[in-house]
């Protein structure tokens, strides 16, 4: 089973940020420009890059095709990255300009139809599902958008039925809990997940603090770790966390 590491950079006024929880004014920046920790990454053997762009939600669209553009001409890497993504505009917009595969969230959750069929335009390979997910006091696994400030009726489990018998290959999911608070990787719900969808190319994000963490979200059966914080903090290299 191939198993991958990406990087993660988030990138708010131009700057290399972390939120705790997505919490906005819970923000640390690393880097007054991400492209030199990027090609930093390109160095140590990183084949992909996570990219987040945190400014979309209040322009209203994704601001990073300059960078995605720069990263291609200086750094060798596929690059997964989404933000304000709302329409297939976006999406071709952001494949030209050099994204290898783009992360749709909140139109995931809030219009499964119209993501499906972006899905059968753009086939599986070049999309991935951000499910951002909260567990409620009943134990299901809810799926808040629009910053985790707006809850919806949606489960994770629920949705995913929906996305994987319409051909979803790559999901990218996220214990809200755990994101940014170094915390571990939430390997229960990987591994239900796992069991569950064994088609599924599940990336566990959300809480990575050591190489260990990055063992045990393999053995649980995911198939690819988002590593930011952890990362940003040199709390252990690329290149060790590569190895694993």
């Amino acid at each position: 089973m191939t198993f991958t590491v990406l990087p993660a950079i988030d990138v708010r006024n131009g700057a290399v940020v972390r939120l705790s929880q997505g919490d906005y004014e819970r923000q640390t920046t690393y880097a007054p420009s991400p492209i030199e920790a990027i090609s930093g990454y390109a160095r140590e053997g990183a084949t992909w890059l996570h990219l987040v762009d945190l400014d979309a939600a209040r322009e209203g669209r994704y601001t990073l095709l300059p960078l995605l553009a720069e990263i291609r001409t200086t750094a060798p890497l596929l690059v997964q990255t989404g933000g304000g993504v709302r329409h297939a505009v976006d999406v071709e917009a952001m494949i030209a300009a050099g994204a290898e595969r783009v992360v749709v969230g909140t139109a995931a959750v809030q219009e499964p139809d119209t993501v499906i069929g972006w899905l059968r335009t753009f086939g599986p390979d070049r999309l991935t599902l951000a499910l951002d997910a909260r567990q409620d006091e009943q134990g299901q696994w809810k799926l808040p958008v629009r910053g985790w400030t707006e809850n919806t009726s949606h489960t994770l489990e629920g949705l995913l039925e929906v996305y994987a018998a319409a051909g979803l290959r790559h999901v990218l999911c996220t214990d809200i809990t755990r994101d940014g608070m170094l915390s571990g990787f939430n390997l229960e719900l990987y591994s239900t997940l796992a069991l569950r969808f064994p088609h599924l190319d599940i990336q566990a994000s959300g809480g990575v603090r050591s190489l260990d963490d990055i063992r045990a979200a393999k053995q649980a059966g995911a198939r690819a770790a988002i590593l930011g914080r952890a990362l940003l903090e040199n709390r252990f290299t690329l290149k060790a966390a590569l190895a694993c």
